[in-house]
């Protein structure tokens, strides 16, 4: 079946990518999936013109940037449509094509991001460390990370939803039929938080990895009942193994995905935001989208910044 085959080809993919590293990558920190539909090529990156003469006054971790005449990026690997790698070891997806016009809007060449993978539960580490100097990958923007990291945007909204085996009717309820159910999420996200903190189901039956490419591994196992995350990484996974897996389709939350910045560099972030904002404006923005997470048949639209 295509999605096992593709989970288990994850960490054989890994370990060759760690031996003979792609272009700027470093060794995964994620947990050694490289996630997505392995097997495909992502084809044409978007091409970006790479804007000159930027200066961003007051910024410490720009000129950090400047200085090293290249950034580094945080990401996710094992997100269809939004963070992955292909079978080539390119990287791929709509989060990777915002940090690669980022990138650009701060006038680096896209090409010369070197890309450091983030388990969720260490992505504020990372950041106030100055180990990346921004974080794009499926990062909810909340009022607690606000307080040990900044965010540009949202660039993207999304909803907590479930991903099941295509024949479990089980859980069509949305959450309120949790319940009882064994769950898997990644561990330090958002989503498994939420259902902790409202006890959808019991602790025991509460299931945490550092990737949800292996929490997808356990459902098709039957170890688990569903993944629960935002929706459109399910759709993404529910893509790559229609005859197996599906999107319950009933969102029970709002995530609203920022670029994650050092904390006081409000320079660096007011800069983020205003390229948000002209992608939005020119295109640019319903471009990449199109060429990556709207390969999934969901349509959207640029969401309204939240400038502080």
């Amino acid at each position: 079946m295509r999605m096992r085959t593709l989970v288990a080809a994850c960490g054989v993919a890994a370990l060759a990518l760690t031996a003979a590293a792609c272009g700027k990558d470093e060794p995964s920190a994620g947990g050694g999936n490289s996630g997505g539909n392995a097997t495909d090529s992502c084809g044409e990156l978007h091409k970006f013109t790479t804007a000159t003469g930027v200066d961003v006054a007051g910024s410490t971790a720009f000129t950090k940037i400047k200085s090293a005449g290249k950034v580094t990026v945080g990401v996710k690997a094992d997100q269809p449509n939004l963070g992955y790698k292909d079978a080539d070891g390119k990287r791929c997806g709509f989060d990777i094509e915002v940090a690669r016009m980022v990138s650009a809007g701060l006038g680096i060449d896209p090409d010369k991001i070197e890309y450091k993978e983030i388990p969720s539960a260490n992505r504020e580490t990372a950041i106030a460390g100055g180990e990346i100097d921004y974080y794009v990958g499926t990062y909810s923007i909340t009022d607690k990370r606000k307080k040990q990291v900044s965010f540009a945007g949202p660039y993207f909204i999304a909803g907590q939803d479930l991903l099941v085996r295509k024949d479990d009717t089980s859980m069509d309820a949305g959450k309120t039929a949790l319940k009882g159910k064994k769950v898997c999420s990644a561990t330090g996200s958002t989503p498994i938080q939420r259902v902790k903190d409202e006890q959808l189901t019991e602790a025991s039956n509460i299931s945490e990895f550092k990737t949800y490419s292996e929490c997808v591994s356990q459902l098709l196992d039957k170890k688990v009942d569903t993944v629960t995350t935002d929706d459109a990484i399910l759709k993404g996974y529910a893509a790559t193994a229609p005859d197996e897996l599906r999107v319950v389709g009933k969102p029970f939350s709002t995530e609203k995905y920022g670029i994650g910045l050092p904390l006081a560099d409000k320079a660096l972030r007011d800069k983020v935001n205003t390229i948000l904002e002209t992608s939005a404006s020119d295109g640019t923005w319903k471009a990449i989208y199109g060429e990556t997470l709207g390969k999934s048949g969901s349509d959207s639209t640029p969401p309204p910044l939240e400038k502080y």
